[in-house]
């Protein structure tokens, strides 16, 4: 598109990723600005799981992280081999969740990113009803094979979006320096309890 930048549309099926079954099909547009900004996503999907179903699963989630009897913390997940450790698959899911948002921020037409490895974690107490995490996360820059290390603050509860804040080491030589205050970010530490 002349003076704004390129359009695709994409049409593609989507898969549960701990259980590889079908989740539905989406349709989406996908603009990537020729200015310096994330790209302008428009999508539609059907779901093969109904909406109870699914809340279901983020309450069995949620009800896992809960009951916990101290925090939750962990490192290098998946292991060296590929391995998660059943009691660290909650923190690996919302991992996975969270760090597709870093993604797509910072995803332009020619570079894209994949979640190697959850370096660290560490569960943060709340008063709230809200689960919190510190990670570290690597991901997998493509095409140049780049490792980089993002420092991820998520804050969670079933029925609300996840919020997100993010640093990545990478961008620490550039002028944004990671997520700002939009929509969607965790207020940081100072603010947990007012979350």
């Amino acid at each position: 598109i002349p003076e704004s930048g390129h359009k695709y549309y994409l049409q593609f099926s989507t898969e549960d990723y701990r259980t590889g079954e079908d989740a539905g099909n989406c349709l989406a547009t996908v603009l990537y600005p020729q200015k310096k900004a994330p790209p302008v996503v428009s999508i539609k999907c059907s779901h093969t799981k109904d909406k109870k179903e699914i809340q279901e699963e983020d309450n069995r989630l949620y009800q896992r992280i809960r009951h916990q009897s101290k925090p939750i913390t962990g490192n290098n997940i998946p292991d060296s081999y590929g391995n998660i450790e059943p009691a660290l698959e909650p923190v690996w899911a919302l991992a996975v969740a969270g760090s597709s948002s870093i993604m797509w921020e910072k995803s332009t037409e020619s570079r894209g990113y994949f979640l190697a490895q959850v370096k660290s974690v560490r569960q943060w107490i709340r008063k709230d009803n809200f689960t919190e995490f510190d990670y570290t996360v690597l991901l997998h820059e493509m095409p140049t094979q780049e490792i980089i290390s993002c420092h991820m603050r998520l804050a969670w509860l079933p029925g609300h979006p996840l919020k997100v804040k993010h640093f990545c080491a990478a961008e620490s030589r550039a002028a944004d320096g990671g997520s700002g205050a939009e929509s969607g970010s965790a207020a940081g530490p100072s603010a947990a309890e007012g979350a």
